[in-house]
């Protein structure tokens, strides 16, 4: 166990040493060289886990889907909100999300596949407007995989955006506008009036779940959870 348990968190500390060289240099400057400096792991090590820098580009961009959880909410929109504001928190201060959105976003490079990345997030978001829709919280018209696209290429666009203004200091209060603007158009009006947009919002449940994920290590139960 505990050899496994060195394997996960060398695994880890590989995949945030590479995302910070990837968002620094790009995926075609960076180099494996420079994942092996910050990282401070023999080559051995990397490629136990890694066989090449496109595995490790890959691996990111399926990581960054996985590490936004927030716990169930009475209103299914509602943990559609907290997972964009968790996200734009992080997109703030982690490494992971840092690395892959340059990935994803990323043009002039034709050495990696990035619509996995793209795909993941619309099906993570079109999952989540599937059972809104189901509990009665999204109008009729409304075609779920349709706003899940838009809402993932506009994100998208928003944190581009934000991060040439203002190194994305500034991406929690454009999403919160985002939301303002668009969420009236999808959302039954009696829901709407019960969602919390505040920018403030991801700050907060990030270091909810920080402090989650710090007690599930000690009691071995490996939950990553935001309370609500």
């Amino acid at each position: 166990m505990a050899q496994q348990d060195r394997a996960i968190r060398t695994r880890r500390v590989i995949l945030e040493s590479a995302a910070a060289v990837f968002d620094e240099q790009g995926y075609d400057r960076a180099t494996i060289a420079e994942v092996l400096e910050r990282a401070g792991v023999t080559k051995g090590a990397l490629y136990f886990h890694f066989a090449s820098k496109e595995q490790l580009a890959l691996a990111i961009l399926q990581e960054q889907v996985v590490d936004i959880a927030v716990a169930p909410q009475p209103i299914k929109l509602q943990e559609f909100v907290d997972s964009g504001h968790v996200l734009a928190f992080r997109l703030r201060t982690d490494p992971i999300q840092r690395g892959a959105a340059r990935l994803a976003v990323e043009q002039g490079s034709n050495h990696l596949d990035r619509r996995q990345s793209m795909l993941a997030w619309s099906q993570f978001v079109e999952a989540l407007f599937n059972e809104a829709k189901g509990r009665g919280e999204v109008l009729e018209s409304v075609d779920v995989r349709d706003v899940a696209e838009l809402f993932t290429g506009a994100f998208a666009g928003l944190q581009m955006m934000s991060q040439a203004f203002s190194n994305r200091a500034d991406l929690s209060h454009r999403l919160t506008v985002f939301f303002q603007h668009t969420l009236p158009s999808i959302a039954v009006p009696a829901i709407l009036a019960k969602l919390h947009l505040d920018a403030e919002r991801g700050e907060k449940l990030n270091a909810e779940l920080q402090q989650k994920a710090q007690s599930a290590a000690g009691t071995g139960t490996g939950l990553d959870v935001v309370a609500s």
